[in-house]
């Protein structure tokens, strides 16, 4: 069977899935608990805010012609 990503959720007794999917018998899964959706907002602000000043508009265009081999 191939990997593949699902997505699920905990209904506060089991973990179904978000959409109808088939899986083998005895398939091995890895279950990754995500925090909450404003922990992750909070984060991904912070994540954004770093880049926009890492790549800020005063940041020198590279062409090709500046790569080393």
């Amino acid at each position: 069977m191939a990997t593949m990503a699902l997505t699920a959720h905990f209904d506060g007794e089991k973990v179904p899935f978000d959409e109808p999917c088939q899986l083998e018998a005895n398939a091995r899964l890895v279950v990754v608990v995500l925090p909450p959706d404003a922990e992750r907002q909070a984060w991904s602000q912070l994540s954004a805010g770093q880049l926009a000043g890492a790549y800020g508009t005063n940041e020198p265009e590279y062409t090709v012609a500046d790569l080393r081999s």
